[in-house]
């Protein structure tokens, strides 16, 4: 890492892609207005203008390749497989190390969030991975199966009662299902297997 770069964008090296973007658009923004001056500060300026895209463009170029491991594989694919092999505390750590938060980041940060039983983290996750990519379908599926499940823990208070009438004599071997609460299940069911094959994609 080439400490002067960051130091020429007036930034730290632990900022995020897109805040060291915004920081060089604002830099970049003033240096245009300022080189316009009169003498001395107009020329330097100018100069800043220079490193500060060659400071810019080094600094992505080298936060990508460090997006590869040594496998050649992309970073998203080593979390997505810790996730499905269970090994979300792995893939969290992962996720904690990326500088380059996309769409695809938040989805993945979505799928363990899921996997913790946060559900309200995993769907703030997914609106953001939609709000960076809404073309991408898989966003949008997840999101709307994450969404019906939970609508329906709203609508029930959380109550999972598979047998809402016991005193009826068909409650052995769990019989006598509403429909809601087959819905319920097939819900569930719908949302953990999108996550898990979702990750085979990569």
């Amino acid at each position: 890492m080439n400490q002067e770069n960051y130091e020429i964008l007036q930034i730290s090296p632990s900022a995020t892609d897109e805040e060291i973007k915004a920081q060089y658009e604002r830099l970049k923004a003033r240096y245009n207005e300022e080189k316009w001056q009169d003498g001395e500060a107009g020329n330097n300026a100018a100069k800043m203008l220079g490193k500060l895209d060659a400071a810019y463009n080094e600094i992505m170029e080298e936060r990508k390749e460090k997006s590869e491991n040594t496998s050649g594989a992309s970073a998203f694919d080593e979390v997505a497989s810790c996730i499905r092999s269970g090994d979300i505390t792995r893939a969290q750590q992962l996720l904690d190390g990326f500088n380059e938060r996309n769409a695809e980041w938040h989805y993945l940060q979505s799928v363990v969030f899921f996997k913790k039983n946060w559900m309200n983290e995993s769907k703030k996750q997914l609106e953001i991975a939609m709000q960076m990519d809404g073309s991408n379908p898989k966003y949008r599926e997840a999101y709307e199966k994450l969404s019906g499940r939970a609508n329906y823990t709203e609508q029930t208070g959380g109550a999972q009662n598979i047998n809402p009438n016991p005193a009826s004599g068909d409650d052995q071997m769990g019989g006598n299902w509403c429909a809601n609460c087959a819905s319920m299940c097939y819900t569930f069911l719908c949302v953990n297997c999108l996550f898990n094959l979702c990750c085979n994609c990569h």
